[in-house]
C-alpha cells in the first residue's frame, strides 16, 4: 500500500495536494473572519471530489468487490464509528466538561435559533397556504444548508488522504534506508497521528473560545479523526470513508433538530442488516469452496 501511496507525483497533482491541505488550513482560518473565505472553502471541498478520484487509485488494493461486499464494508465501518464516537463522547464529557457543556449549549442555541427564524407566524394566527409554503421553504433552507455542509465534510477524507501521501513522501525522502528495509508501518501511524491532530485543530481554527474549550475540542475531534483514519486504512476505500463521515454528520445534524437518538437508531437498524449480509457472503464463500473441491476431484 505504501508503494502505491508514494508513487511519483506530477507537478499538477502536487499543487492540487498542497491546495487541499495547506491551502485549506489557511482558508479555514480566514473563514472565521470572511464570508468569502467560507465560500472558497466550500468550493475547494467540492473540487476535492475530483482529486479524490485520482487518490483513490493509490489507496485501493485493486481487488474488485461485489455490491454486497461494499455495502457490508460501509455498514461495518459505520457501526464501528458509531461505537468509537460514543466512547469518545463519553470520555470527553468527563475529561473535558467545559468543552462538553459549551458544545451542548452551542447545539441547543443553534437549533433553537434556526427554529425561531423559521417560525414566522404566531401559532394563534390563521395560517394561509402561501404562509405555510414559505415556512416549509425556510425550514428546508435552514436545515438544508447544514446538510450540504455535512456532505462537504465527508470530502475532508480526501484532505486526510492527501496529507498522508505528502507526509509519507517526506518520510521516504528523509529516511531512505529505513524505507527500503520495509519498516514503513511506523511512518503510516505517524502520518495518521499528524492528520488526526490537524483534524482536531481545524475544528477550532475559525472560532475564539476559552483555552479549556479549545483543548477539549482539539483532543475530542483528534480522536474522531484518528477513528476516521483507521477506517480509511482498514477499508482501503476512500469513498466508503467519505460516506461514513458524511452520513454520520447528516444524522448528527438531524439529531439536533428532530430526533435526538437517530444515530443510535440507525446503528440498531443497520446491525441486523450487516449480520444478514455477512451470512450471505459466508454462504457464497462456502459454495465457491465446495465447487473448487469438486472441480479438483473431477480433474483428478
Amino acid at each position: 500500500m505504501t508503494n502505491n501511496l508514494t508513487a511519483p507525483v506530477s507537478k499538477r497533482l502536487l499543487i492540487a495536494l498542497l491546495t487541499i491541505t495547506i491551502g485549506v488550513e489557511l482558508i479555514l482560518y480566514l473563514s472565521g473572519y470572511s464570508q468569502l473565505a467560507g465560500t472558497i472553502y466550500d468550493a475547494i471541498m467540492v473540487s476535492s471530489f475530483f482529486i479524490g478520484l485520482k487518490l483513490h487509485r493509490r489507496l485501493h488494493n485493486g481487488i474488485k468487490k461485489t455490491k454486497i461486499q461494499l455495502t457490508r464494508q460501509f455498514i461495518g465501518a459505520f457501526l464501528l464509528f458509531i461505537l468509537g464516537s460514543t466512547i469518545i463522547n463519553i470520555y470527553s464529557s468527563y475529561a473535558f466538561q467545559d468543552f462538553s457543556n459549551d458544545y451542548e449549549q452551542y447545539v441547543e442555541t443553534y437549533s433553537e435559533t434556526v427554529s425561531d427564524e423559521s417560525d414566522i407566524i404566531e401559532p394563534s394566527e390563521p395560517m394561509e397556504p402561501v404562509d405555510k409554503m414559505w415556512e416549509v421553504i425556510d425550514e428546508i433552507d435552514a436545515v438544508g444548508y447544514d446538510i450540504f455542509t455535512d456532505i462537504l465534510a465527508g470530502l475532508e477524507e480526501v484532505w486526510r488522504l492527501a496529507y498522508i501521501i505528502l507526509i509519507l513522501l517526506v518520510f521516504k525522502k528523509i529516511f531512505p534506508r529505513r524505507w527500503e528495509k520495509g519498516r514503513r508501518d511506523i511512518f503510516v501511524l505517524l502520518a495518521l497521528f499528524v492528520t488526526s491532530v490537524l483534524f482536531g485543530i481545524d475544528h477550532t481554527l475559525n472560532s475564539v473560545q476559552s483555552w479549556q474549550y479549545e483543548i477539549g475540542a482539539i483532543i475530542t475531534f483528534a480522536n474522531m479523526g484518528f477513528l476516521f483514519g483507521m477506517i480509511l486504512l482498514w477499508t482501503r476505500n476512500l469513498w466508503v470513508t467519505v460516506m461514513v463521515h458524511g452520513v454520520y454528520d447528516i444524522l448528527a445534524t438531524l439529531s439536533w433538530y428532530y430526533f435526538e437518538f437517530i444515530v443510535e437508531m440507525a446503528g440498531l437498524i443497520l446491525l441486523p442488516i450487516y449480520l444478514f449480509l455477512l451470512v450471505i457472503e459466508k454462504n457464497r464463500q462456502m459454495k465457491n469452496s465446495i465447487e473448487v473441491v469438486v472441480t479438483e476431484e473431477i480433474a483428478k
